[in-house]
């Protein structure tokens, strides 16, 4: 994990496959000290030593001169057959300072901890986001605008619905990432990592029962939701309950197979009919769950990771020419359009009437955060670092369009998003409105 910077220098942190530090250190390959040859030679011998695969750089101060450096490693070293990847570490410095990242790198310096947590975040970003606020992780149109207490819940709740979704192993996630799983409290969650620790793995989910303060109904709550990978019942590693085990033994058992055999076998679990199997206990809709969950055990829900390729020779705004095409990701989206960081640390706006060929009443109908989205480059301001941008290739810059905001403030995006002015959604609606009017004048109408 490399955690860019230009005169602090670019601290670097080793990880392993289970996110645990090996090594760490700084290096200067950037102005004043431009120990550019040195930096490479330094990370070479890092990569040689543990056998590093993946590169993750941090998107924000020196990002695209990191990449640059790590890109001359690869060039320079192509037996180390690494890949590099810019990844978003909004939040990291909270997480750094956090009471949390003190308990968990206790030796390690505050910048160095950022360095980890942009490493982690490319291994399994929920088990590391949920370590940080959400507020924290990006800042909404209004968000200083609502009340803070139901935005805090409604986040949680999000929040819990994506690990709940994805599931979480149990024998290597951490006590913030328990403590979102349905059912579980902080403390509980600590207990559950208390015992792994005195105890070893566990190996089955009944074990769970033996952990201090966790009862009947906290695992009834959540055992769906905690998987263990390799474990002596094969149904212990998928999300279906263990009240439901007795269902999947029913289709195993009425099919002269083996639970283990039927998980994964998708042409025999779908010539299934799932009302064979009802009973009083579990309906039909329980059922199909089951027998959905048993073709793919333990499959993780989240799409393929995908992330954007930035533009070599494209690093500041200066580098940018009206015309060009670019690809981009998506960091924020409002009402009046959507920013996308094209890597040159500000990030651009394709506003709401450039989102697409056809009429768009909400950005959020066509894009969201994070997503990797192709688009032209139709004006850049310097002086006041705005990038207009369109999604419609058919656009050509200079033109009269409607991508052009009608107030030059909503065009500004920062990389962790910003707080729009109150007044920036009225300003798109008049500008729209002052277009048509001067184009009803000018048809005669």
């Amino acid at each position: 994990g490399l955690d860019p910077g230009l005169r602090t220098g670019v601290k670097v942190a080793v990880i392993d496959g289970t996110g645990e530090v090996l090594d760490h250190g700084a290096i200067y390959p950037h102005a004043p000290k431009n120990q550019w040859d040195r930096s490479i030679a330094q990370l070479a011998a890092w990569c040689q030593k543990f056998k590093i695969e993946l590169v993750a750089i941090g998107n924000g101060t020196a990002s695209r001169e990191t990449e640059k450096l790590v890109a001359d490693l690869t060039k320079r070293h192509p037996e180390l057959k690494l890949a590099r990847i810019v990844v978003n570490e909004s939040g990291a410095s909270i997480y750094s300072a956090s009471e949390f990242a003190s308990r968990e790198l206790p030796d390690l310096d505050v910048t160095i901890r950022g360095a980890v947590s942009i490493a982690r975040r490319l291994q399994d970003p929920l088990a590391e986001l949920v370590k940080i606020e959400p507020k924290s992780i990006g800042v909404g149109q209004y968000q200083h605008d609502v009340s803070q207490v139901q935005l805090s819940r409604s986040l949680d709740a999000v929040v819990e619905d994506c690990v709940n979704g994805v599931g979480v192993d149990l024998n290597t996630a951490s006590v913030p990432l328990l403590a979102r799983v349905s059912g579980l409290s902080q403390t509980i969650a600590q207990n559950i990592v208390d015992f792994r620790s005195q105890n070893g793995v566990f190996k089955t989910r009944k074990q769970l029962m033996k952990v201090a303060r966790l009862g009947e109904r906290t695992f009834e709550q959540a055992a769906g939701f905690l998987r263990i990978a390799s474990a002596e019942n094969p149904l212990d590693g998928s999300s279906v309950h263990p009240e439901a085990y007795g269902v999947a033994e029913a289709i195993a058992k009425r099919n002269n197979r083996k639970v283990e055999d039927i998980m994964g076998d998708t042409s025999f679990l779908r010539s299934l009919n799932p009302q064979d199997y009802v009973t009083d206990q579990f309906g039909l809709p329980t059922v199909k769950d089951i027998i959905a969950e048993l073709e793919k055990p333990g499959r993780d829900p989240r799409p393929e990771f995908r992330f954007a390729s930035f533009e070599e020779g494209v690093e500041t705004l200066s580098d940018l020419k009206p015309g060009m095409v670019l690809e981009g990701s998506v960091t924020n989206v409002t009402n009046f359009g959507a920013f996308v960081d094209i890597g040159v640390h500000q990030d651009g706006l394709v506003h709401i009437s450039a989102l697409s060929n056809t009429f768009v009443k909400d950005p959020r109908e066509v894009v969201k955060a994070g997503d990797i989205v192709k688009v032209k480059v139709m004006e850049v301001d310097i002086p006041r670092k705005r990038i207009a941008l369109s999604m419609r290739m058919d656009d050509q810059p200079g033109a009269e369009s409607a991508a052009k905001p009608a107030r030059g403030g909503e065009r500004t995006g920062k990389r962790t998003g910003s707080k729009p002015q109150g007044n920036q959604g009225q300003g798109a609606m008049a500008g729209a409105l002052a277009q048509a009017l001067a184009s009803a004048r000018k048809d005669g109408r």
